[in-house]
């Protein structure tokens, strides 16, 4: 037996956040949104594609934004998406302790810590 992929990440999010995860996920970073299915969208979050992965954004009743733990998203041009990220009012955070790596985390706007890596 072994792992064969990585299907999706899943993170938390505060119930009626659906609109502003909407407007980063899908407007900011240019992620597609996908329909759950419908016994799923009766609890609420969202979910995301990109490319052949997934962000599932789930409702969790006592919500805490993970500030350790976080998707790590590949991009064309990390410095392009660190414009329209600063644009967008999100704080952007440059990471050098990976030589070789250029990188920044930044936060959602629920307080999820995400990084942003170029590829």
């Amino acid at each position: 037996m072994s792992v064969v992929g990585l299907h999706h990440v899943q993170i938390a999010c505060p119930a009626g956040s659906e609109g502003l995860l909407r407007e980063f996920y899908g407007g900011v970073l240019g992620m597609s949104e996908i329909p759950k299915p419908p016994v799923l969208a009766a609890r609420g979050g969202v979910w995301f594609r990109a490319g052949d992965r997934e962000l599932h954004c789930g409702v969790e009743a006592d919500f805490r934004p993970a500030l350790k733990a976080h998707p790590c998203f590949l991009v064309a041009d990390v410095d392009a998406v660190a414009k329209v990220v600063s644009a967008a009012g999100a704080e952007i955070r440059w990471d050098e302790a990976i030589p070789g790596i250029r990188r920044f985390h930044t936060d959602d706007p629920v307080g999820n810590r995400v990084e942003l890596q170029q590829a």
